[in-house]
């Protein structure tokens, strides 16, 4: 990645990760609907450490210090990567000229992530097959990753507009 990239990929990553939880707070707040606990991507974290990267239930794992900072912590981090991921394949072009197309693409196709390795080893299945209601779980994980790439192309476009 062009070193001139970096910067925009961190700040457009926390802001498009911002949005996606902005988009969870409105959702839990006006509808009573629950998000993804982070202490739980720490929890899965840390039990790296001892050797345990799949789980039968996440949330009746032992429970460590430190899970929601470290689960929060790499929520961002995460969210800078894809960022990152966008700006190497849209390049400086695309940063100093964002369209929401590549944005919104990168945006779903980073539900790969929690439907192939995150909700497999937190115990709930593959794409949520194992949850009660797997087909809201899966409609929700596409609504969440639509916001964060709704989120890439705000944050970029705010960006692009301080830049020039």
């Amino acid at each position: 990645m062009n070193s001139d990239l970096v910067l925009p990929a961190v700040l457009i990553g926390v802001g498009a990760t911002a949005a996606m939880d902005l988009w969870a707070l409105f959702l839990r707040r006006i509808f009573g609907i629950p998000s993804l606990d982070y202490a739980w991507v720490g929890r899965w974290l840390l039990h790296f450490g001892h050797g345990r990267f799949v789980h039968a239930n996440i949330a009746k794992a032992a429970s460590i210090s430190g899970e929601a900072i470290i689960g929060w912590s790499a929520h961002y981090v995460i969210g800078i990567a894809f960022a990152a991921l966008l700006l190497a394949l849209g390049g400086t072009g695309w940063a100093q000229h964002p369209t929401p197309l590549l944005a919104l693409t990168v945006g779903l196709l980073t539900v790969v992530f929690p439907f192939f390795i995150m909700q497999p080893a937190f115990g709930f299945g593959i794409a949520a097959s194992r949850t009660p209601k797997p087909a809201i779980s899966r409609q929700r994980s596409l609504m969440a990753h639509l916001s964060f790439g709704i989120g890439l192309y705000l944050s970029a476009l705010l960006l692009a507009s301080i830049s020039a």
